[in-house]
């Protein structure tokens, strides 16, 4: 089995959450989507992500890369997925759809990037 049925199947084992979003497109106007699958925030806190526990809300410099097979980027926050913060079911929950990404490819989850310490 390829790595990626691997992984589908790794995610289809998770509980699943179904949910129903809204969204405006800039050229086809409002676009309405369900989605079912695992909460992202379960499934990158499972990942181990590497949080220091000596330093004060660590996780809120943590950044999550999402690229899509078709090449499009999106970035968020820990703090956007959070259960403590923002604890959005759905991400994102713009207004805007710009920040869907279809075909996942790749998260990266990265606290290192400049200005973060």
């Amino acid at each position: 089995m390829s790595q990626s049925l691997t992984a589908v199947a790794g995610l289809l084992a998770w509980p699943q959450q179904r949910v129903r979003v809204s969204f405006e497109c800039a050229t086809s106007g409002v676009q309405h989507h369900s989605f079912e699958g695992p909460l992202l925030h379960d499934v990158l806190t499972d990942a181990g992500p590497g949080f220091d526990p000596a330093r004060r809300k660590d996780r809120l410099r943590f950044l999550i890369a999402v690229t899509g097979a078709d090449g499009h980027h999106a970035l968020l926050t820990w703090a956007e997925i959070a259960p403590d913060f923002g604890r959005a079911p759905v991400v994102p929950q713009d207004r805007c759809g710009a920040r869907h990404i279809s075909g996942i490819t790749a998260i990266t989850v990265d606290g290192q990037y400049a200005g973060g310490r």
